[in-house]
C-alpha cells in the first residue's frame, strides 16, 4: 500500500502523524474513518495558492458531497474556501457550522420548493439554476421577497470525460443542466435576465468526476468561454463569472495516473487569463469545485479482521467487521483500493485475499485479490484513500451502525460519534 499524507512507519507498525493504529483502535473501536488533518488542509492550500490569478478573480469552493460534517465545514471555513451544498440537509449542516453565507452555493438537479424556500429565508450567496422549472419554482418564491437572489445557470457542454458511466455529468442525455446546443437555453438565460429579483452572474458546468486528462478540463474551458462570449453577444448582457466544476482525477491504486494537480492548476489558470483576454470574453471571475481531490488521500478506514476463510473453490477471504455500509463504491462502481495489515505492515504480502464485509451480500466486497502477508482474527486491516464519498454514501443496511469519525493533527479530535443500536432505532415509531 503507498504511504499518503501522514502514514509513517515505526516499529513494524503503521502510524498517521503520531498515532498508532492500534491507539486508535483502542480508544475509538472498529470500523473507523480517520481523517488526516494535516494532508486535507495542505491539499487546500495546493489549491488555494495555485488556481490564483492577478487578472481575475478565483475562488475555489468545496464540493461538500465528498465528506461533511460540522466539524469538516468549520476546516473549509478556516480555509477561507467557499462551500457548495446539493441538498437541505448539507445547507442545515454547513449553517450549523456558522459557515458565511455569502459563500454557500447551493446545486442539485431536483431542489423541492422547500429546499429553495430555505436557502432563501437564509440569504445563502448562490443558488445554481439546473433547469426550467427550478426557475419557475424560484421566480414563484421571490415574488413576495424585498431581496434580489445571485444565480448561475447550470449548462451541459456535451465533453466525453473518460471515467466511470455513473459519474459522467455532460453526455448530451445527462440529468444536469440545461444543453448549450438547445436553442431552448437561450430562451431561459433570457428569461432569467429578464427577472427583475434574480442577479444572473453567469454558469456552471463540470464534465464528470475522478477524470485524468487535463486536456479534457482545458476543452470545457475553452468551450464555456466560446458560449459565454455567444451569449453575451445575442443577448447584450454582461456575464461576469463562470464556475468549471471540479472532477481532477486522485491515486487510489497503482491503475490510477493522476497529473499533478498544482502544476496543471497553473497551467488552468493562466490557459483561461489568456483565452479570456485574447477573445474579448471579459469574464471576471472565475471558479472551481475540488471535493474527491482534496479529501479522498486524506481519508482511511480501520477496521478489525473477524476472521480468515479459505474456500472450496480457491477464494481465500479477510473477514472485516464493516462492508459496504462503510464503502459502498466497490459495489456501486467496482471501485479498487489498497490496503494493508497495520501491525504486520512490514511483513512481506506472501497471501492472496479478497476483503469482505460482514453484510449479508455476496457483493458486499471491499477488495478482490490482494497481496497480504499472512491474516489472523484480531489483525487491524486499513483502506487507504476513503475520504471521498464512504461516509457521505454509508447506509445502516442490515442495520449496521455507522463508524466514529476521527481528525488527526496535533491531537486526535472525534467529529462524529459512533451510532449505537439505539441511534439505529430513533425514527421507528413504537
Amino acid at each position: 500500500m503507498k504511504l499518503l499524507g501522514n502514514m509513517n512507519v515505526r516499529n513494524g507498525q503503521l502510524y498517521i502523524g503520531d498515532f498508532s493504529m492500534e491507539y486508535l483502535r483502542e480508544k475509538y473501536k472498529t470500523p473507523l474513518y480517520i481523517v488526516d488533518e494535516e494532508y486535507f488542509l495542505d491539499n487546500c492550500r495546493i489549491f488555494t495558492e495555485n488556481f490564483s490569478s492577478k487578472k481575475l478573480s478565483t475562488e475555489i469552493l468545496y464540493a461538500s458531497k465528498a465528506l461533511l460534517n460540522i466539524y469538516m465545514a468549520k476546516l473549509v471555513k478556516k480555509m477561507n474556501m467557499s462551500i457548495d451544498v446539493v441538498s437541505g440537509g448539507e445547507l442545515y449542516t454547513v449553517l450549523k457550522a456558522e459557515f458565511p453565507k455569502e459563500k454557500i452555493y447551493f446545486h442539485g438537479n431536483n431542489k423541492s420548493i422547500e429546499e429553495l424556500k430555505y436557502a432563501l429565508d437564509e440569504k445563502i450567496g448562490y443558488i445554481i439554476l439546473d433547469n426550467h422549472q427550478e426557475f419557475l419554482n424560484l421566480k414563484m418564491l421571490l415574488q413576495n421577497r424585498d431581496i434580489k437572489q445571485k444565480v448561475l445557470l447550470r449548462v451541459n457542454p456535451g465533453i466525453e470525460a473518460h471515467t466511470h458511466e455513473y459519474i459522467k455529468t455532460t453526455k448530451n442525455d445527462s440529468k444536469f443542466g440545461e444543453s448549450i446546443y438547445d436553442k431552448n437555453t437561450l430562451k431561459l438565460i433570457r428569461e432569467i435576465v429578464s427577472f427583475e429579483k434574480l442577479e444572473f452572474k453567469g454558469f456552471h458546468a463540470h464534465i464528470g468526476s475522478q477524470v485524468f486528462h487535463e486536456d479534457s478540463f482545458l476543452k470545457e474551458a475553452r468551450l464555456m468561454m466560446d458560449f459565454t462570449k455567444s451569449v453575451k453577444e445575442n443577448l447584450n448582457i454582461e456575464i461576469p463569472e463562470l464556475n468549471l466544476g471540479g472532477g481532477f482525477g486522485i491515486y487510489y491504486t497503482e491503475e490510477d495516473a493522476p497529473f499533478h494537480i498544482g502544476g496543471f492548476l497553473r497551467k488552468y489558470i493562466s490557459f483561461i487569463e489568456t483565452y479570456n483576454e485574447k477573445n474579448n470574453i471579459e469574464i471576471q471571475k472565475i471558479m472551481i469545485e475540488p471535493g474527491r481531490s482534496l479529501v479522498a488521500n486524506s481519508g482511511s478506514t480501520l477496521y478489525t479482521v473477524g476472521g480468515v476463510k479459505n474456500t472450496y473453490g480457491g477464494v481465500n477471504y479477510i473477514f472485516v467487521d464493516g462492508g459496504m455500509t462503510d464503502n459502498i463504491r466497490p459495489a456501486l462502481y467496482k471501485a479498487k483500493y489498497e490496503a494493508c495489515i497495520p501491525n504486520k505492515i512490514e511483513e512481506k504480502p506472501n497471501y492472496v485475499y479478497t476483503i469482505a464485509g460482514k453484510c449479508c451480500e455476496s457483493g458486499d466486497i471491499l477488495i478482490k485479490n490482494i497481496g497480504l502477508p499472512k491474516a489472523q482474527q484480531g489483525d487491524l486491516l486499513l483502506i487507504s484513500s476513503t475520504g471521498a464519498y464512504n461516509y457521505s454514501m454509508s447506509s445502516n443496511y442490515n442495520r449496521i451502525e455507522k463508524p466514529a469519525m476521527v481528525f488527526l493533527s496535533d491531537e486526535d479530535r472525534l467529529a462524529v460519534r459512533r451510532q449505537s443500536f439505539q441511534d439505529i432505532i430513533r425514527d421507528d415509531v413504537l
